[in-house]
């Protein structure tokens, strides 16, 4: 049985996860009430599919980039049951997440989230062995910047809004837009991913793992 926790920006999301299905899975909105709701919609999971803490074997936790206090509380949490729990904890970049199970409609894809400013965090991948893997350093753009780097059939998907989407659109022979459904960075691709990590034996050390921020670094040009 494995928690995951994603509080990477305001999208924030929880999943328990058994290997075969997902029990429980939760996606809102906090507008930066990460500290008072995370824990209690922990709990609410816990009792809501009939489970004790001590059901838990692994906790999964997104790593970001992402808002810098929003990662640090969604860590925290995952940190405090892990050690107080002794149990394993596995973390996942956040984009990765989005980048998950998406469909290979296109050779090239370009992983979102919102990173203040009006800026994305931005991650480059490409297919390999049928899996999404990322192609470059996670850097920093504006949609603007974004549009202008694709030149090839390219998916883009994450939190994408209304402005970000026609500024994309632009790019119409290239810029393979996903729905806002697939859009969404779900817990439940979290706890996928970090269970065959858990299952491989690769657990990150509790005390060692540290989140992703967003550097300044150079855009790609192509």
């Amino acid at each position: 049985m494995i928690l995951a926790i994603d509080s990477s920006t305001k999208n924030v999301g929880i999943c328990i996860y058994n290997g075969n299905q997902v029990l429980y899975e939760k996606i809102w909105h906090s507008r930066r009430r990460h500290t008072v709701e995370l824990s209690p919609a922990v709990s609410r999971a816990l009792h809501e599919t009939g489970l004790k803490v001590s059901s838990i074997n692994c906790i999964a936790a997104a790593i970001g980039p992402g808002s810098f206090t929003s990662l640090r509380i969604g860590l925290a949490l995952a940190k405090g049951l892990c050690l107080s729990l002794h149990l394993p904890l596995v973390g996942v970049p956040s984009l990765d997440i989005t980048a998950y199970g998406k469909c290979k409609t296109a050779e090239r894809m370009i992983c979102v989230l919102r990173a203040g400013r009006n800026r994305f965090a931005a991650q480059k991948y490409l297919v390999e062995n049928d899996q999404w893997v990322p192609e470059r350093d996670v850097f920093p753009a504006t949609a603007e910047e974004l549009e202008n780097l694709i030149n090839e059939p390219t998916i883009v998907c994450g939190e994408i809004n209304e402005e970000d989407r026609k500024i994309l659109s632009r790019r119409w022979r290239n810029a393979i837009i996903s729905n806002p459904a697939d859009n969404v960075r779900r817990p439940a691709y979290l706890a996928e991913i970090a269970w065959q990590r858990y299952l491989n034996g690769n657990a990150n050390d509790v005390i060692q793992l540290e989140p992703i921020y967003l550097k300044t670094v150079s855009i790609p040009t192509d």
